[in-house]
C-alpha cells in the first residue's frame, strides 16, 4: 500500500452569491474562514493553506499564523482553484493526496474529517474519497441543496462504500420505510494523478443538471469511495444556516 501524504486545501472567496463576504462572517468572535482553517490544523492529517483570490482573507489567515496562497479570481469551482494552489504550494509533488475541504464547514468534527483519507487507505483502486452521514431529518430528504448518495455498501468494511452517483434528489428508490439515506458532505480527498486527470476532463452531461462536479469524475469511470461518519456539519450558504450556526458554536 502507497503511505499517503496528504495536504489540506481549503478554497474560499468572497464573491459568494446567495451569502456574500461569507468566509469573513462573524462566528462567537471569530471569521467563518478562521473556524474552518482551525478544523483543518485539528484533524492533523496535514498543512493547511487556505487558496483565495481576496488580500483580505489572506490578510486574517495570516494574522492567525496561518498559511494562504493568492490565486486567480476566473476560477468557476473549487477544484479549479485547488488545482492551481497545489500547483504553487507543491511543485515538486511532494504531496500525494490533496484534500479539498470546503470553507463554509465551520463546524465539522476534526475526527471526521481525518476520515476522508481512510477509503484511500483501504482501496488502492479508488481514484476519490469523501464522507457522508445517514439522514435523520425529514426534510433533508426533499431538500435540493442536501446531496444524496446512491452507496454500494458491504459487509467487509461497513464503514466505508462506494459511490454510485449523487444527487439533489432522494436516492436511491425504496419500498421500506427504513431504509437509510446517506447525506453528503463537502470534503473529498483526491490522489495527486486524479486531480490531474480530473481537470482535464470536459464537464458532463449529469453534471450540468445536476450541477455537481463529483458527476464529472463518475462519468470518465473515476472511482468515489465514501467513509461514513456520525455528525452531518451544518454548511453555511444563507443568512439562515449562518445563524443556525452561531447557535450551534457556543463551544467551538
Amino acid at each position: 500500500m502507497q503511505k499517503i501524504n496528504p495536504i489540506i486545501l481549503i478554497p474560499a472567496r468572497l464573491g459568494a452569491t446567495r451569502l456574500p463576504s461569507k468566509p469573513m462572517a462573524d462566528i462567537v468572535g471569530k471569521t467563518m474562514i478562521e473556524h474552518v482553517y482551525r478544523r483543518g490544523v485539528e484533524s492533523s492529517l496535514g498543512p493547511v493553506y487556505v487558496a483565495t483570490p481576496d488580500q483580505e482573507i489572506i490578510d486574517v489567515i495570516k494574522k492567525m499564523g496561518g498559511n494562504a496562497i493568492l490565486t486567480s479570481i476566473e476560477h468557476q469551482t473549487g477544484s479549479d482553484r485547488i488545482y492551481e494552489a497545489i500547483q504553487k504550494i507543491d511543485p515538486d509533488k511532494k504531496y500525494n493526496v490533496i484534500v479539498n475541504l470546503q470553507g463554509d464547514l465551520p463546524l465539522i468534527k476534526p475526527e471526521n474529517l481525518k476520515k476522508v483519507v481512510a477509503p484511500l487507505l483501504a482501496d488502492e483502486a479508488v481514484d476519490i474519497a469523501t464522507i457522508a452521514s445517514p439522514i435523520t431529518e425529514a426534510s433533508d430528504k426533499t431538500n435540493i441543496n442536501v446531496v444524496k448518495i446512491a452507496l454500494e455498501l458491504s459487509a467487509k468494511n461497513p464503514d466505508i462504500g462506494r459511490g454510485v452517483y449523487f444527487s439533489r434528489s432522494l436516492i436511491p428508490q425504496t419500498r421500506n420505510d427504513d431504509d437509510v439515506y446517506y447525506h453528503h458532505i463537502g470534503v473529498y480527498a483526491f490522489r495527486r494523478e486524479a486531480l490531474e486527470r480530473f481537470m482535464t476532463l470536459p464537464v458532463s452531461l449529469l453534471e450540468k443538471r445536476e450541477r455537481l462536479e463529483q458527476l464529472r469524475a463518475l462519468a470518465s469511470g473515476m472511482r468515489i469511495d465514501v467513509a461514513l461518519v456520525d455528525q452531518i456539519p451544518q454548511s453555511v450558504d444563507t443568512q439562515e444556516d449562518l445563524d443556525r450556526v452561531r447557535t450551534q458554536a457556543t463551544n467551538i
